[in-house]
């Protein structure tokens, strides 16, 4: 399957780049939610969260920390939101592994629609329950 972000890697496509080491890449959206909306991806190609090794993935998280100081100290935004979608119910629509860096301003219009649910009684400790027995190794 075609990646793009692996085309940017190779410098088959063309991105504006932040920064770059052997391990990570960090360039700008090429269709930000907000001006200096910023992408980091690994070099290497894994599909999403799930599949990045913890070395690579530790990496990543550190260049994205660093990335988002420079973006709000650069831009003088009012916050920052880190996001990662993983898998298309999540909106993930490159399947190689990212962080969106989008700096926010406190009237940028930019609203996240939440529809947020209360657990019914019993409800949440069903769901722990599943998620605990989960993480039982």
């Amino acid at each position: 399957m075609h990646c793009i972000f692996c085309d940017i890697v190779d410098g088959k496509a063309k991105a504006e780049i932040l920064f770059e080491d052997n391990k990570i890449i960090s360039f700008l959206d090429i269709n930000p939610l907000n001006y200096g909306h910023s992408l980091v991806i690994p070099k290497k190609h894994f599909e999403n969260f799930f599949d990045v090794p913890i070395e690579e993935l530790s990496a990543v998280i550190r260049m994205t920390q660093m990335i988002s100081k420079a973006v709000k100290d650069s831009l003088k935004s009012d916050g920052i939101n880190v996001i990662s979608n993983n898998g298309s119910a999540a909106g993930q629509s490159i399947f190689h592994f990212h962080f969106h860096i989008i700096p926010r301003f406190i009237n940028d219009d930019l609203k996240f629609k939440l529809n947020l649910k209360s657990y019914s009684y019993g409800l949440k400790k069903e769901f722990g329950d599943k998620i605990r027995l989960a993480l039982k190794v």
